[in-house]
């Protein structure tokens, strides 16, 4: 090599390490440590649906079209609807027997927040005909082009040893609309240890919900053998949401324990919560950034311990 081009490699290498000490540099500039909040930035798995780290639930105490919230009237589930937007939520978790969605419909359009929200909701129906005709009216119903995530609600032992055989032309209904662009993906919500065990080791499930808290309340068994299912879960790329994290309100006591169980979850990418009052949100925010913090380029939460 002579002197000339020698130069000019070493030039050019010197060159390409300060690009690279910049970028690296750069990268380590973006990554911010922040405190957790009910907003923070979450990805469902694989399925790169972003959402945020708690969700609004509307469930609780809920069927046939009803939910606590429904009940409490049209105008104190708006205002919590709003108070949850202002204070930076934006998964909402729905189902059509909680009668939630044309709430969320006009709370959106207040917000003019469509775009910037997770909208999951779930469907009972077990006839593909019923299912299909379902996810029209969703649609309709929620004022959008595209549902972010749809499950099958409450799958049990009931739908058979094997769900997977017995609802599988539901299954291809929502395989489908995916396909179609109507909704960005599909899962289930169980509530039998089984149906969850075989819902972690399908690759049809793009998302599970699940009951998750450190005392086995309201859970589809005890916590050491649903932990390594979701675990699993996560590690196969599927995205996880835990629900029941306070029990469905028995562990009202113990709500600090039970957030920090949740967070330390790596498995959770959200959570959702059954908020009622616009308080319990405020309470649930001071209680995530006093446990621990997130860095913004990576997701990865730092708990504190107790």
């Amino acid at each position: 090599m002579t002197t000339m081009n020698r130069r000019r490699f070493l030039l050019g290498s010197a060159a390409a390490l300060g690009a690279m000490a910049a970028a690296d540099a750069s990268a380590v500039a973006e990554s911010v440590s922040q405190p957790l909040s009910v907003g923070t930035p979450v990805t469902l798995g694989g399925t790169g649906i972003r959402g945020g780290l708690v969700g609004l639930g509307t469930g609780v105490r809920s069927w046939n079209g009803q939910s606590e919230l429904t009940r409490k009237g049209k105008r104190a589930y708006m205002e919590m609807l709003e108070y949850a937007w202002d204070r930076g939520i934006r998964y909402f978790d729905m189902a059509d027997m909680y009668g939630s969605h044309d709430y969320v419909r006009e709370a959106l359009r207040k917000t003019g927040g469509r775009d910037e929200a997770m909208l999951l909701t779930k469907a009972v129906s077990r006839d593909p005909t019923l299912l299909r005709a379902d996810l029209e009216r969703f649609r309709h119903e929620l004022d959008t082009d595209c549902l972010d995530v749809v499950l099958m609600h409450c799958i049990t032992d009931q739908d058979g040893a094997d769900w997977t055989q017995q609802l599988s032309g539901c299954m291809a209904v929502l395989e489908e609309a995916k396909e179609r662009g109507i909704l960005r993906a599909h899962g289930v919500s169980c509530h039998s240890l089984e149906a969850l065990r075989i819902a972690t080791q399908h690759p049809w499930v793009d998302v599970i919900l699940a009951r998750i808290n450190p005392f086995g309340v309201k859970m589809d068994g005890p916590v050491e053998a649903v932990a390594p299912l979701l675990e699993a879960a996560h590690a196969s790329g599927k995205g996880v949401i835990g629900m029941k994290i306070v029990g469905e309100g028995e562990l009202s006591d113990r709500i600090p324990e039970s957030l920090r169980f949740a967070l330390g979850l790596e498995c959770l990418s959200a959570m959702a919560v059954g908020f009622s009052l616009p308080d319990q949100i405020d309470q649930m925010e001071r209680l995530l950034r006093s446990m621990g913090t997130v860095d913004t380029a990576s997701g990865r939460r730092n708990v504190r311990p107790a």
